[in-house]
């Protein structure tokens, strides 16, 4: 049996090595570049046929990733690919989960349609999950969720005395709970309000038992920043000492620098999303669920930790 083809997507090659070392595949390469008009013009650089090709593209910034991708997935069906697979390490549209307001798309389900239209099956870190269960609420194919809470437990673990693990706000509450379980730490959970993309306050419960402990705040995703910018404020404020954030996937719009007034806190993320503040790897443990889901050795949308 020939072995798979793992294929990056631009922009991806920093996890591509690990996986594709782990799982004995080969690494394949995509030429992709645009017409004048904007049009994506794709050729893969490799011989497709007959294999099981992986396509390995976190989906940060997703508007502009997506079309190349359904084009890769599609061409390398009709070029006689066995299976075609995506690795989406941070996997897009997940946030709009319902109808809030009359006339809006519920995009999280417009695109798992594209997505289970154009692959046979997917592995995924920690999606946020809100107001769906699991994946198969919305995707028709089978998938994986890594989890990133004992990469993060042993990170904590190396590298901070006496935590306490934060949550800033109730959705957290499933990563801080996983991960204080794992360290064996206390946590608690704040109140948030968001009146806008970039307006949010916090409120702290009574934080007397945990006063000499370091906090270290987890979150799903960083985008904006300013949950975690006003968590530290809050803690601060409190009397708690500088604060660890760590963020699995780190889709700040800006610089991190130019995100917190507190230069001192320290930043850290998961490497789903290519970012400077980069120091937990996923690579093994996204190969495991890969090798698992290809070998067909695991039952479908099971957890990996």
């Amino acid at each position: 049996m020939n072995p798979p083809i793992l294929i990056p997507l631009p922009g991806n090659e920093h996890l591509a090595a690990s996986i594709a070392g782990t799982i004995d595949a080969e690494i394949g390469a995509l030429e992709i570049r645009q017409f004048p008009d904007g049009e994506t013009y794709l050729r893969f650089a490799c011989d497709v046929a007959g294999r099981s090709v992986i396509l390995l593209c976190t989906l940060a910034r997703p508007n502009e990733l997506v079309v190349p991708l359904l084009l890769a997935a599609d061409a390398a069906r009709d070029l006689g690919a066995s299976e075609v697979a995506l690795v989406a390490p941070y996997l897009a549209y997940m946030r709009q989960d319902r109808r809030f307001r009359s006339g809006e798309a519920v995009s999280s389900r417009t695109f798992a349609r594209l997505l289970s239209s154009a692959f046979d099956w997917f592995v995924t870190v920690d999606p946020h999950l809100h107001r769906y269960a699991s994946l198969d609420a919305i995707y028709s194919i089978r998938s994986i969720v890594v989890q990133s809470a004992p990469s993060i437990a042993r990170w904590i673990e190396a590298n901070v005395a006496y935590p306490v693990i934060i949550g800033p706000d109730l959705e957290s509450e499933q990563w801080v709970s996983s991960v204080a379980r794992l360290i064996g730490a206390p946590h608690f959970v704040l109140t948030k309000s968001r009146t806008g993309d970039r307006r949010v306050s916090v409120t702290l419960p009574d934080i007397e038992p945990f006063a000499r402990r370091r906090p270290v705040i987890v979150d799903d995703i960083g985008s904006s920043g300013q949950t975690l910018v006003e968590s530290v404020r809050a803690l601060n404020h409190s009397g708690f000492e500088t604060s660890c954030c760590i963020v699995v996937h780190a889709l700040f719009d800006r610089k991190v620098e130019d995100v917190f007034d507190d230069r001192s806190v320290q930043i850290v993320s998961t490497d789903t999303v290519a970012h400077g503040t980069n120091a937990i790897a996923l690579g093994d443990v996204l190969a495991k669920a890969v090798e698992e889901m290809r070998l067909g050795t695991e039952p479908a949308r099971k957890p990996i930790e």
